[in-house]
């Protein structure tokens, strides 16, 4: 469904993505991990059209889609949940969820997809007409992945959805990114907790200094002596 042909992405003169290439299948939840400023952020932005390709190419389901608008590629079916929520804090829960409708597709099924995010957060529904500021973390990203799926996508990004959430409230998310996925959902998942986003994932992607280290079916990069003392402190 998504394939990245050795892209480069830097922010004026700093290069920050050298060399990435990997693939993503349809259905399939597929990890993208690494330290910070490993470029995880950066490829996703890329995904996204927030970031010009420098070089290199980005497909999706057959089409290239590097040069296109941000807004053209949501219309094509990735919605991005970024690092950090970035609700809009004066706006209430309801209306921050319609604010993902933006096509007119997802627009047109904007009541079932309500319903159905709702059920999957029931919290959401009863924080409708609460202000988004005034959520707790855990909160406020159920309402950021919520928002993503008003956009009726063919693929989920995700930038670190368990980053400051309590332990607790991070197993509700995974547990909803696991159910998600079950559904049909493809999902590129950016997590710092390599041992949690490997367990949930088919396949991973190790991210070290601009350029993809590993790569592999999720358990065999479990048992990496390199992701092992790298990452997992073992």
């Amino acid at each position: 469904m998504l394939r990245l042909e050795s892209i480069e992405v830097g922010y004026g003169d700093i290069t920050a993505v050298g060399d990435v290439s990997l693939e993503v299948r349809e259905g399939e939840m597929v990890a993208l991990i690494g330290s910070n400023g490993a470029g995880k952020t950066t490829t996703l932005r890329a995904i996204s059209g927030l970031l010009p390709v420098r070089r290199g190419a980005i497909e999706f389901a057959g089409e290239r889609i590097d040069g296109l608008s941000a807004a053209q590629i949501v219309a094509r079916g990735i919605a991005h949940v970024p690092e950090g929520r970035q609700l809009f804090p004066s706006m209430t829960v309801l209306e921050n969820l319609e604010l993902g409708c933006r096509t007119p597709a997802s627009r047109a099924v904007r009541k079932e997809s309500l319903e159905r995010v709702v059920a999957l957060f029931p919290r959401l529904r009863e924080r409708g007409r609460q202000l988004a500021g005034t959520l707790s973390g855990g909160e406020q990203q159920m309402c950021a992945i919520a928002r993503g799926l008003m956009a009726c996508p063919r693929l989920l990004m995700l930038d670190e959805p368990s980053l400051g959430l309590a332990p607790v409230m991070v197993k509700a998310i995974f547990d909803n990114l696991r159910r998600i996925n079950a559904e049909g959902l493809t999902v590129l998942l950016v997590e710092q907790n390599v041992l949690r986003s490997l367990q949930l994932s088919r396949r991973g992607y190790v991210l070290e200094n601009g350029r993809i280290a590993l790569g592999g079916p999720a358990a065999e990069l479990l048992s990496s002596s390199h992701i092992k003392q790298a990452y997992l402190g073992l």
